[in-house]
C-alpha cells in the first residue's frame, strides 16, 4: 500500500511489545508511526505536533487516555481512535462523549486496526479530489440557522438579527454523519446505512457509537434533545434529518 509521508500516527501506548509490534505493522504499511507511553506527554505532543491520526490506549501512566482525549479535543482536529480493553460498552461510550472517532476493542487485531485507521484517514482528508466535486452551492446546505459546508467540512450557526455565524466545534466522525444526515434530509437513514457509509463495517445491532454522535450533535446545533425537532428518531427505523423546522 502507498500512504503519502505526511500521514503521521502517534501511538499513545505504554506497553512496550504492544506499541513496538503495532508501530512496526502501520510502518510496514506505509505510515510514519511514532510511539509516545506517557499520558501527559501525549496532551503535549498531539498538540504540538498535530500528526494525521491518534491511536489512544486507555491505561497509561501520567494521564489515562480520556485525559488525554478531553485535554486535546479542542486544540486537535485529527481523528482520534481509541482502544478500549472492556468487553461492555461503557469504554466506548464515554470516549465517544468526550471526542474520540472510533474505538477497537484489545487485543485489536492489525488488519482490523488498519481498516480502521485508514477509513478514519479517508474521511479527515482535506486532500479533496476537485474531479469528483459538484459546484460549491451543492457542497453547502442551509437549514434555517444551519449551515453545513462540506467542502471545508465546516458547519455553523447564523444570528438571524445580526447575520454574524458562530462556528460548530465538530470532530471529524460528527462531521461526517451531520453531512450523511443532512445531505439525505428528509429520507430515513437506518442504523446499518449510516454504519455502512460512515465505518465501512456491518451494525450488529449493539453498536452506540451513532446513538451518542447524535446525541452530541443534537446539543451543538441546537436541537431539543429530549424533544428534537430537526434530528428526529423513527422508532425502528433510524433517523430522520428534518428539512424545515
Amino acid at each position: 500500500m502507498s500512504v503519502d509521508d505526511s500521514q503521521s500516527i502517534l501511538i499513545v501506548e505504554d506497553d512496550e511489545r504492544l506499541a513496538s509490534l503495532t508501530q512496526e505493522y502501520l510502518q510496514k504499511n506505509g505510515f510514519k508511526a511514532e510511539v509516545e507511553p506517557d499520558g501527559r506527554n501525549a496532551i503535549a505532543r498531539i498538540i504540538n505536533e498535530q500528526p494525521s491520526l491518534v491511536v489512544l490506549d486507555l491505561m497509561l501512566p501520567g494521564a489515562d487516555g480520556f485525559t488525554v482525549c478531553r485535554s486535546v479535543r479542542n486544540e486537535y482536529k485529527g481523528p482520534i481512535l481509541m482502544l478500549t480493553a472492556r468487553s461492555d460498552d461503557v469504554d466506548q461510550i464515554l470516549g465517544l462523549e468526550i471526542g474520540a472517532d472510533d474505538y477497537v476493542s484489545k487485543p485489536a487485531k492489525p488488519r482490523v486496526l488498519l481498516a480502521r485507521i485508514q477509513s478514519l484517514l479517508r474521511r479527515s482528508t482535506q486532500d479533496v479530489d476537485l474531479s469528483h466535486l459538484e459546484s460549491k452551492a451543492e457542497q453547502t446546505l442551509t437549514f434555517g440557522p444551519l449551515v453545513v459546508d462540506n467542502s471545508r467540512r465546516e458547519a455553523w450557526l447564523v444570528d438571524g438579527s445580526s447575520s454574524e455565524k458562530s462556528e460548530i466545534e465538530l470532530t471529524s466522525a460528527e462531521f461526517d454523519l451531520l453531512w450523511l444526515l443532512a445531505s439525505n434530509a428528509g429520507r430515513i437513514l437506518s442504523r446499518e446505512e449510516i454504519f455502512s457509509e460512515l465505518r465501512g463495517i456491518e451494525y450488529d445491532g449493539q453498536d452506540r457509537s451513532v446513538d451518542v454522535r447524535i446525541s452530541r450533535i443534537r446539543s451543538k446545533i441546537g436541537d431539543d434533545p429530549i424533544h428534537p425537532r430537526r434530528i428526529k428518531t423513527i422508532r425502528s427505523k433510524g433517523y430522520l434529518f428534518v428539512k424545515e423546522v
